[in-house]
């Protein structure tokens, strides 16, 4: 296979400074066809992720179901281990099983190769979850990227050295970082001082493009030949952060620190707090204070960039740290006894930043905000677990602001999980524990664990209820009964759970009662529509098809008005199912195509999965087989790709049984498999892109 074939899998763009290391890639691709666990170890600043990701590129075509790419340098902890490794395999998982489980069930037959970067500070946690994944996939083969072994049996350890000092490797990668030919002998005398350490090496390449490679020379030789103690005394924690070995680079890491101005030490240590991309305006809003100011953070990030510390900025403005450089700005902010307060002023400009899109969820930026929300998903969960230990009520604003954005994504688990302990740890009451329970009930309607979900639904009218209506005091005017937003949004989620079960007339019952007697409420606010839509799928499971596809386009009008993405395309699954309960396949498809579009662009895989059942079934009831077994096999991919069966409501489930079988009979079981193999091995983009029509 050509290399520009497309392949399944997600890997980043190698760096494209990239040389040398022959002899080790070799190796490294070497033992990954013999060995299923391939651990690459070495001192921090050696070049692991950079080899790592050569290494999975080279062999990935080997891999029949890809190459996937995990970071776990964005964790702090091991809580959320497996589900950053669920989320890079493309697991979207909906179960509310065990945490492994449904990871073991997607990779079980799959031949792939997982690649698990920077697990350092996650070593055992990572070591007990690769035993269970090897166990559990026969084809599964991992390379992972450690200072340590992760003390697998069978694991397969891969040292990796620094560039031989005076060979041509260190000299290329100096010239190629600097950009420029150097003069050879000051550029040798650099190679051999820093020991051919890659990430030293970058940060001497950035001084030489500012100052010449004769004075960093020189600057290297003073620095590196001073007496230990005074190489290293600003290092705040040398023992957890490098090993004592390895003293050039700490020693080369503390020299750039030393060239940087006062605000750029600042800056670097501010930044620490950021285990996600940044950009300039995050930046500004969470590492201002003191000298650092709007006006003089611009130009000390820029001098950070210039001198290889932050990365440079992605397509999308955004900068990041190295996790070695991040722990040695962490260092210098303990020392300057900040971590508590940068910590803080990082969790509430994401809380901030997620009421912000709470509120702008429902408009016409809804998809901004949407994918902002995903953006800085990272840097959420980080603010939300410093929240749980420091101010839980923060902590329950927060997570019930992005849980259903979190769960539109296919992050259940995490958003369960934080919705979970929030509420377990903050004893508020009113208008944010009831938007925590709502986010709750629909996050555990979507895992299939409806009996916690009738639970949380119960929960939620309650709050919504004691919040809206408390008890009147006697100096407050007696008012009649009117339900508001929260009792609103409480009656749809009680609507949904009783349409999952097979309910359509309780579902019908209860919104009705609220939209009848809301007062004080608007007929485009978020709850009015997500209880209209509740009462379009009501109708349309009870049968009254003309009821229901009046509202429904009634609903899709208003929703196109407000430039409303959600609700808009839960009203397009709809009208694609009372096309097909009325026997018009052609209306039915069309309606399916626009709600796998609004899908797609939200990023909601449970939707992607349901859309393309409903498309597979107008193109059964047309009585095209071909479309039918290739869109039926894409879409069993997806669902796949949630960790569950396919489900959805059971009237759509009963037509797609029935149509699926005409057209296998028309088409000859045989051809309709080989149909509906080829659409479930193959990309699931291109399948949806076939299923589009943008193939």
């Amino acid at each position: 296979m050509r290399d520009t074939a497309p392949v399944r899998g997600h890997l980043p763009d190698e760096n494209p400074g990239f040389t040398g290391r022959r002899t080790e890639l070799t190796r490294i691709t070497a033992a990954l066809a013999e060995h299923r666990l391939v651990t690459v170890t070495g001192v921090g600043g050696v070049g692991k992720t950079r080899i790592a990701l050569r290494a999975a590129h080279r062999v990935r075509h080997h891999h029949p179901d890809g190459a996937w790419w995990t970071d776990l340098g964005q964790l702090d902890g091991e809580r959320l281990l497996v589900a950053l490794v669920s989320d890079s395999v493309d697991l979207a998982d909906h179960t509310p099983g065990t945490d492994t489980g449904a990871l073991r069930r997607r990779l079980a037959e799959s031949r792939l190769l997982l690649v698990l970067d920077c697990c350092d500070h996650l070593a055992d946690a990572c070591g007990r979850l690769v035993a269970e994944l090897l166990d559990a996939a026969p084809g599964l083969t991992v390379l992972a990227t450690s200072r340590r072994p992760l003390g697998v049996p069978g694991e397969h350890t891969v040292l990796l050295d620094p560039l031989p000092p005076a060979g041509d490797d260190a000299l290329a990668l100096l010239r190629t970082a600097t950009g420029e030919e150097l003069p050879a002998g000051p550029a040798a005398e650099i190679c051999a001082r820093l020991e051919g350490i890659p990430l030293a090496l970058e940060l001497a390449a950035a001084q030489i493009r500012l100052r010449g490679a004769e004075a960093v020379r020189d600057q290297l030789g003073s620095r590196l030949t001073a007496p230990p103690e005074a190489r290293f005394d600003l290092l705040a924690h040398p023992g957890r952060v490098w090993p004592a070995r390895h003293r050039t680079l700490r020693a080369a890491i503390g020299w750039s620190h030393e060239l940087a101005d006062p605000l750029e030490r600042l800056l670097w240590a501010r930044l620490s707090v950021f285990r996600g991309p940044f950009d300039l305006a995050t930046a500004t809003a969470v590492c201002t204070g003191g000298p650092l100011t709007p006006d003089t953070l611009p130009p000390a990030l820029a001098g950070l960039v210039r001198a290889s510390v932050v990365r440079p900025a992605d397509g999308a403005g955004r900068h990041r740290l190295l996790d070695t450089i991040r722990e040695y700005g962490a260092g210098w902010l303990d020392r300057l006894g900040e971590t508590g307060t940068v910590a803080d002023r990082h969790a509430a400009h994401f809380a901030a930043l997620a009421a912000q899109g709470r509120t702008a969820w429902h408009g016409p930026r809804q998809l901004h905000w949407h994918h902002a929300v995903d953006t800085h998903h990272t840097d959420l969960r980080t603010a939300l677990d410093h929240l749980l230990r420091t101010d839980p009520d923060a902590a329950l604003d927060l997570i019930g602001s992005v849980a259903f954005a979190w769960s539109c994504r296919g992050r259940l688990r995490e958003a369960r999980a934080g919705l979970e302990r929030a509420l377990l740890l903050s004893e508020a009451r009113g208008r944010a524990r009831t938007r925590a329970l709502w986010a709750l009930g629909i996050t555990l309607v979507l895992q299939g664990d409806l009996g916690p979900a009738q639970d949380a639904a119960e929960r939620c009218a309650r709050e919504a209820r004691h919040t809206e209506h408390p008890p009147e005091r006697p100096w407050a005017p007696s008012e009649p009964y009117g339900p508001g937003e929260l009792t609103l949004d409480a009656a749809a989620l009680a609507g949904l759970l009783a349409l999952t079960t097979g309910r359509a007339h309780a579902a019908l019952v209860v919104v009705d009662h609220v939209l009848g007697s809301a007062r004080g409420t608007t007929a485009g606010s978020a709850a009015t529509l997500r209880c209209r839509l509740v009462r379009v799928f009501a109708l349309t499971g009870l049968g009254r098809l003309a009821e229901a596809r009046a509202d429904a386009l009634a609903l899709r009008t208003l929703c196109d008005t407000l430039d409303e993405h959600w609700t808009r395309t839960a009203l397009e699954y709809q009208l694609a199912l009372a096309g097909l309960l009325e026997g018009d396949p052609a209306t039915a498809a069309a309606h399916a195509r626009a709600m796998l579009a609004g899908t797609r662009a939200l990023g909601a895989g449970l939707g992607v999965a349901l859309g393309l059942d409903v498309l597979a079934t107008a193109h059964a009831a047309a009585g095209d087989g071909e479309r039918a077994a290739d869109v039926s096999g894409t879409g069993e991919a997806h669902w796949r790709a949630t960790g569950q069966p396919r489900r959805g409501l059971p009237g759509l489930r009963a037509l797609h049984a029935h149509y699926t079988a005409d057209v296998r009979a028309a088409l000859g079981e045989p051809a309709y498999e080989e149909i509906f193999l080829r659409a479930l091995t193959d990309l699931p983009q291109a399948g949806l892109d076939r299923a589009l029509g943008t193939a």
